[in-house]
């Protein structure tokens, strides 16, 4: 019997989340077949969640008034956490981090007039052969002048150190419009471009969906469908073991 530790999980089917998608289309070729070779093939070691910090961020946004000092308090609480080993100590640390550079950044920060609500998981969506995952922090409404209902998506971005692309946050608003539209439609309501909106954490700059978003939507789903006929063919890491 075979005792190696294998190393990754191969996904058989195309798939990809919102994230990786707005990460693929302004990349490079290698960067391509590094995002795409990430989706094909999951690591099984654990890997390092901001889950924590997302949930705190959305709940104080959802609060109306998101305090500086609340969010610190929040982001020390976290870090002094009991750990009950290395990789939960470093998940500690990564998560307080996130919010504590929000809580530098929020005071700056001027979210679209709407209501907001609780984000959603939604169910993977077949696009030219992929699916993808979507899955925004907060959704938002909102009554226009006409008394129309218009629909939109908040995402958190964040990486330490680093801040988000804006080519990267605008395929990433661009998306939440296309899929709000496309494949996501309410009755009764529209999604609108200024309230389909990417937040990086780390900056505090807001993405609303480009004037260009249909355009973009349309480009993204021609990338699915380059990414659905490369799948097969995506080689594994070296040294993986599936």
């Amino acid at each position: 019997m075979d005792k190696t530790e294998k190393t990754h999980v191969l996904v058989p089917d195309a798939e990809i989340s919102v994230r990786y998608l707005a990460d693929y289309m302004p990349a490079s070729e290698r960067k391509r077949r590094s995002i795409i070779g990430g989706c094909k093939y999951r690591p099984i070691a654990r890997l390092l969640q901001h889950k924590e910090a997302t949930i705190a961020i959305s709940s104080a946004i959802r609060s109306g008034a998101p305090d500086p000092n609340d969010l610190k308090t929040k982001a020390d609480f976290i870090r002094k956490k009991l750990a009950t080993d290395d990789f939960d100590a470093l998940t500690n640390e990564a998560n307080a981090d996130y919010i504590q550079k929000f809580s530098e950044v929020v005071a700056s920060i001027k979210l679209p007039e709407a209501d907001i609500l609780p984000g959603k998981v939604f169910p993977p969506l077949k696009i030219q052969g992929v699916k993808v995952r979507f899955s925004p922090n907060l959704l938002l409404r909102r009554v226009d002048k006409t008394n129309k209902q218009r629909n939109g998506a908040f995402m958190l971005r964040y990486a330490k150190g680093k801040a988000l692309s804006p080519d990267v946050g605008g395929y990433q608003s661009a998306a939440a419009f296309g899929l709000l539209r496309d494949y996501l439609a309410e009755e009764g309501s529209e999604p609108d471009k200024s309230i389909c909106v990417t937040l990086d954490a780390f900056t505090g700059t807001l993405y609303p969906a480009p004037g260009s978003a249909a355009t973009m939507f349309a480009n993204m789903k021609a990338a699915c469908q380059t990414i659905a006929e490369r799948w097969p063919n995506v080689p594994p890491p070296k040294g993986a073991i599936l």
